[in-house]
C-alpha cells in the first residue's frame, strides 16, 4: 500500500502514520487533528475582510474567472495555492522571479482575476504596489494579507477587497484560500483600529457557500477512528482486488478525509493520487444524464409522464413508443438489461485510421465507420424485445434512450450540456467526457486490459463497450472525474441544489428524484437508494434510509446520506487488468463506508 508524506488532515495520530491529505499537495505545518482545529478556530477569529461592497468575495463565475495567484515572500504560498486549486484552476506566478514587474503584468493579460498574496516582508516592495496599480483597473483583484497590521495603512487608498489574517501559519494560509472561494465564512469584524480606513468595528462578513477542507475533529470525528480504512485498503491491494483506490469523505460541508492508496497498476510505478481521474462507469447515470433530466423537468421542458414517442420520432413505430420517461428512470420499462453491441462488429465497420468514412474514435488506432450508431446500434435498441413492464430490471438501454430524449429537447450534446450547465460553473476541473482531449493520460487511471474487443490497455477511453462505440459519450457511461469533483457535484445535491451561491436545481426537484418512487424496487428517479432488505446491507450496514447515489462497474461509487450530512466517494479500477469479482465479494466499498459511519457514531470516544 502506498503511504504519502502528508499527514495533517487526519492528524499525526501515532507519529508514524503518514497520509495524503484532501487539502494540500505540499507539506504543511505538521500538527495533530485537535491542534489543527485549535489553530483553525484562532485563525477564524483573526481573519477579516475589507472593501467588499461589491460582494467580490467569495469569488463567483468559476467557469469564466481565469484565475491567477501571485506571490512574493509568502512561505506558506504553496499550501495557499494548493487549496485555491480545489475550487478552480488557478495558475501560480512567483513575482520574485521577474526582474521587471511589467513583464509579469504582460504574462497576466489572459487572466481576469488576480489573487495577490502579501506578507509583512512584501510591504516595502515597490514592485508589489506597481503590480497592484497597473492591474487595478484592468481586472478583478483580491489581496490576501498576512501580518500584524502595522502596514495596513498602505492599502488605505485601495478599493480592492482585502482578506487580512493576523495569524501567520500554514493553517491560516489554507483558511484564507478557502475564504477566497467561500469554503469558509468570514465571521469577524476588527476589534482594533489598524489604519485611518480600517477602523475598529469595520469589515464585511461572508457565508460559507462551497466545500471546505479540514480535519475530522472539525465535525466531531476522532481521526483515529478512520484508520481502519487503511487496513481495508491494504487487504484489497495486497490480494489484488484492485491496484489502488481513492476515498473522499465530506461531512457537514467539509472534506475531512481524502486519501489515495496503491498504484495505477500492479507494477507499482505510478502511485495513486487524490487528483487522479477515473472512469466512473454507471455513476455517469446520476452525474450527467439524471442531472440534465432534473433541470429539464423543473424547467417544464420534459415531463416524466410523457412517452418516448413524444420526443424520439423513430421510436413511434416500435414497441418503445409508449414507454414513459418515469419508467425509464426507474428501470421498470421492460427493457432487456443490455446488448453486447461489439460482438456484431464486422471487419469493414472499423479502421485503424481516422477519416471521413471512419470518424468515431473508440480507442487508440480504432475508429468506427460513419453513422454506425444510426445504422446498427440504434435500430438494435429500438427493435429489442420488451419484457413485462412495471418489473424492475436494471438496464443500460434506459439511459441510452434518455440521452436521445434530452438531446432532442436541448439540441445540445449531453457532454456539452453537462459541462456548460454543471461541471464548469461548479468548479469541477476534471469531470467530463473524453478526458484524453483535455488531460495527459498519466493523470487518468487505466481500467481494463481489453483482450477481446479493442486489444489494448484502456487508459482514458471508456471501458463500457457500447459507450465506446458511440464515441465515448453516452447516457449510461463515459464520464470521467476525480473524487473531489464528484464531492462538489453531490454536495450541491446535499445542499438542495445550491452551491457557491448559485441555484442549479430546486430543493423540491432534488427531493423528488432522490426519493423512493417504486413499489417494486428501492430506486429513485435515476438514483439508486438504500435497500430496505436489511440483510443486503446496501449500500452499507449503517447507511440511513435517506441514502441515495450509485455504483459503477469499474469499482466506483458516490453516496449521499442526508441524515448524517455526508458525501462518500470511492473510486477504483477494480477491473484492471481484467474483470474480477474479488473487489465486490470482499465488499470493499460498503466496508469503507461503514468505517465512516462507525467513526461518526463514536465521535471523540
Amino acid at each position: 500500500m502506498r503511504r504519502s508524506k502528508y499527514s495533517w488532515l487526519i492528524g499525526l495520530l501515532s507519529g508514524i502514520v503518514i497520509l495524503q491529505t484532501a487539502c494540500a499537495q505540499n507539506p504543511p505545518l505538521v500538527v495533530s487533528g485537535p491542534a489543527y482545529l485549535t489553530e483553525e478556530k484562532e485563525v477564524e477569529r483573526s481573519t477579516f475582510l475589507f472593501n467588499n461592497e461589491q460582494n467580490v468575495v467569495p469569488l463567483q463565475d468559476l467557469d469564466r474567472g481565469q484565475f491567477a495567484s501571485i506571490r512574493f515572500n509568502n512561505e506558506y504560498g504553496a499550501a495557499f495555492d494548493s487549496l485555491l486549486n480545489k475550487y478552480s484552476k488557478v495558475t501560480t506566478f512567483n513575482a520574485l522571479t521577474y526582474k521587471n514587474i511589467n513583464t509579469l503584468t504582460d504574462n497576466l493579460k489572459m487572466y481576469k482575476t488576480l489573487i495577490v498574496q502579501v506578507t509583512e516582508r512584501d510591504m516595502g516592495n515597490e514592485q508589489l504596489f506597481e503590480l497592484i496599480r497597473t492591474n487595478d483597473k484592468l481586472r478583478k483583484m483580491v489581496i490576501v494579507y498576512w501580518g500584524i497590521g502595522t502596514s495596513l495603512n498602505k492599502f488605505d487608498g485601495l478599493d480592492i477587497p482585502i482578506i487580512w489574517s493576523t495569524r501567520i501559519s500554514n493553517v491560516s494560509a489554507e483558511y484564507a484560500a478557502q475564504a477566497v472561494f467561500g469554503g469558509v465564512a468570514i465571521t469577524q469584524k476588527t476589534q482594533t483600529t489598524a489604519s485611518a480606513k480600517y477602523k475598529a468595528g469595520s469589515g464585511f462578513l461572508t457565508a460559507k457557500t462551497r466545500l471546505g477542507y479540514s480535519v475530522p475533529e472539525s465535525v466531531g470525528i476522532k481521526a483515529d477512528n478512520l484508520l481502519p480504512i487503511d487496513n481495508i485498503a491494504k487487504e484489497a491491494i495486497n490480494d489484488q482486488a484492485t491496484p489502488g483506490f481513492v476515498v473522499l469523505v465530506a461531512k457537514d460541508g467539509k472534506v475531512i478525509f481524502n486519501k489515495a492508496y496503491g498504484y495505477h497498476v500492479y507494477d507499482r510505478t505510478m502511485p495513486e493520487k487524490v487528483t487522479d481521474i477515473f472512469d466512473i462507469a454507471s455513476v455517469t447515470k446520476i452525474s450527467a444524464t439524471t442531472m440534465e433530466v432534473m433541470q429539464l423537468v423543473e424547467q417544464g421542458k420534459l415531463s416524466l409522464d410523457s412517452t418516448m414517442g413524444s420526443y424520439v420520432a423513430l421510436a413511434r413505430n416500435t414497441n418503445k413508443s409508449n414507454i414513459k420517461v418515469q419508467d425509464l428512470m426507474l428501470h421498470q420499462a421492460g427493457l432487456i438489461p443490455y446488448i453486447p453491441f461489439y460482438e456484431r462488429i464486422r471487419a469493414n465497420d472499423h479502421s485503424p485510421d481516422s477519416s471521413a468514412a471512419y470518424p468515431t474514435k473508440v480507442a487508440e488506432s480504432y475508429f468506427m465507420r460513419k453513422d454506425y450508431f444510426k445504422d446498427v446500434m440504434w435500430p438494435q435498441m429500438l427493435n429489442s424485445p420488451l419484457r413485462t413492464r412495471g418489473v424492475y430490471v436494471y438496464s443500460d438501454l434506459s439511459m441510452y434512450f434518455m440521452k436521445e430524449i434530452v438531446e432532442t429537447i436541448t439540441a445540445t450534446p449531453l457532454n456539452l450540456y453537462t459541462q456548460q450547465k454543471f461541471y464548469d460553473p461548479l468548479g469541477m476541473q476534471t469531470a467530463g467526457f473524453l478526458p484524453r482531449n483535455r488531460f495527459a493520460k498519466e493523470q487518468i487511471v487505466p481500467t481494463e486490459n481489453d483482450t477481446y474487443f479493442r486489444h489494448q490497455l484502456l487508459d482514458g477511453y471508456v471501458h463500457d463497450q457500447g459507450a465506446a462505440m458511440v464515441g465515448g459519450v453516452s447516457g449510461h457511461a463515459g464520464l470521467f472525474a476525480s473524487a473531489n469533483d464528484l464531492a462538489i457535484l453531490f454536495q450541491m445535491m446535499l445542499n438542495g441544489g445550491t452551491y457557491g451561491g448559485v441555484q442549479y436545481l430546486k430543493p423540491e426537484t432534488v427531493a423528488k428524484f432522490t426519493a423512493k418512487h417504486s413499489n417494486v424496487s428501492r430506486r429513485g428517479l435515476g438514483f439508486d437508494r438504500w435497500d430496505p432488505e436489511l440483510s443486503k446491507h446496501y449500500p452499507a450496514q449503517n447507511a440511513s434510509p435517506e441514502t441515495y447515489g450509485h455504483t459503477g462497474y469499474t469499482g466506483t461509487c458516490v453516496w449521499v446520506d442526508p441524515k448524517y450530512n455526508l458525501v462518500y466517494v470511492l473510486l477504483s479500477n477494480r477491473i484492471y487488468p481484467r474483470d474480477s469479482t474479488l473487489f465486490n465479494s470482499r465488499s470493499i466499498r460498503p466496508r469503507v463506508m461503514d468505517v465512516v459511519y462507525q467513526a461518526i457514531q463514536k465521535g471523540f470516544n
